[in-house]
């Protein structure tokens, strides 16, 4: 408990910090290019901006604050980055006028806001042809739709979840997996703006599949969730083996959140390996254990690459597969960026992504 608190104290002390000098430098900028003199007036806007993220937390309807936090984690990444390199060319260069300096910085503030936003609510199919040594009783390859990482709430919100009905539609698949974090920790804003309308839509063969991430784990309302989500078609998996159409099996396993998560071998003893084997984990931190009990194809999102430039150098030291495509002995590994976003509704280092994976058979 003692070092809980002391660890605490010092991230408290440690943040203020933070928030103190990113606020030092914006005051600086106001006061010299404006003349800007209401000091008290500033910080009680930039205290209230900086825990805004706190403060959305007391009620679900204080949803302001979640826009305002979510845009604030913006400016603690980049000014991180961008406010250190200004304040050493004033001090490299005295003749540089702080004005303009701040203008430059604002400026790519603002470049990296809409380029950000721009990837972030435009997202793109990734198409994919895979290879499993099996046979597949219905005689024709399986297309599949992989989504994850939505964080449907108030900023992924119902537009942009229909523009994945319309491309998941679009590619007529023949069955849908959705990957966890379907939800931004609350299922409220699923169910308040109505969402469940657009995500009944999804067509496919075989049905709508999607198991829990660690935000559903978060947001404490799983019966809830998985409530909604079977009114809405989806079929979520929590450690469970499923035979689909006596064609192929889905194991959906419970997110890495849950400590009390049943073992992938335990979920492997109703498969049948002449037949595909299909899992849904969220988070990739283990694809050597599904490699060697032979499963075929592995799927998780979580990552989302980072989705700041430059955390993608994070993501890769954490994980051994932190996106895309791998092939892990005979098991065809996939980790998706997500469809949404966590937090700040921008996408730097990362795009709003679909995958459409056409799996063939052969003996």
């Amino acid at each position: 408990m003692g070092k809980r608190i002391g660890f605490g104290l010092i991230a408290f002390l440690l943040y203020n910090a933070l928030v103190f000098y990113l606020g030092w430098n914006v005051y600086t900028w106001l006061h010299v290019a404006f003349s800007f003199e209401g000091t008290v007036i500033f910080g009680v806007i930039w205290t209230i901006v900086a825990y805004s993220i706190l403060i959305e937390r007391i009620h679900h309807k204080l949803r302001l604050f979640k826009i305002i936090g979510s845009y604030w984690m913006i400016v603690i990444q980049y000014g991180l980055l961008l406010f250190p390199l200004a304040n050493l060319l004033v001090w490299l260069l005295p003749n540089l006028q702080i004005k303009w300096v701040g203008y430059v910085v604002a400026v790519l503030l603002l470049i990296i806001v809409a380029f950000g936003s721009y990837m972030a609510y435009s997202p793109v199919v990734r198409n994919l042809t895979i290879k499993i040594q099996k046979t597949n009783p219905v005689q024709k390859p399986l297309r599949m739709v992989i989504g994850s990482d939505f964080h449907l709430g108030i900023l992924s919100n119902k537009a942009h979840l229909e523009r994945f009905v319309k491309l998941s539609n679009e590619a007529k698949p023949d069955v849908v997996f959705l990957v966890g974090d379907l939800v931004d920790d609350d299922p409220i804003w699923y169910v308040e703006y109505g969402m469940s309308e657009v995500m009944k839509q999804l067509k496919s063969t075989y049905g709508v599949y999607g198991v829990l991430g660690n935000h559903e784990y978060y947001g404490r309302k799983i019966p809830l969730f998985v409530h909604e989500m079977a009114e809405s078609g989806v079929n979520i998996l929590q450690d469970e083996t499923i035979l689909v159409a006596d064609s192929f099996y889905v194991t959906g396993r419970e997110d890495k959140t849950n400590n009390d998560r049943a073992s992938l071998e335990s979920l492997a003893t109703t498969v049948d390996h002449k037949l595909p084997w299909i899992v849904m984990d969220h988070t990739p931190t283990d694809i050597e254990t599904p490699s060697k009990l032979g499963v075929d194809v592995h799927l998780s999102g979580h990552t989302h690459l980072g989705q700041m430039w430059p955390n993608q150098y994070i993501t890769r030291k954490t994980f051994e597969h932190d996106y895309g495509y791998k092939l892990k002995a005979a098991t065809h590994t996939i980790v998706s960026s997500g469809f949404g976003f966590w937090g700040p509704p921008i996408r730097t280092n990362s795009r709003s992504e679909m995958w459409v994976v056409d799996v063939e058979f052969c003996k």
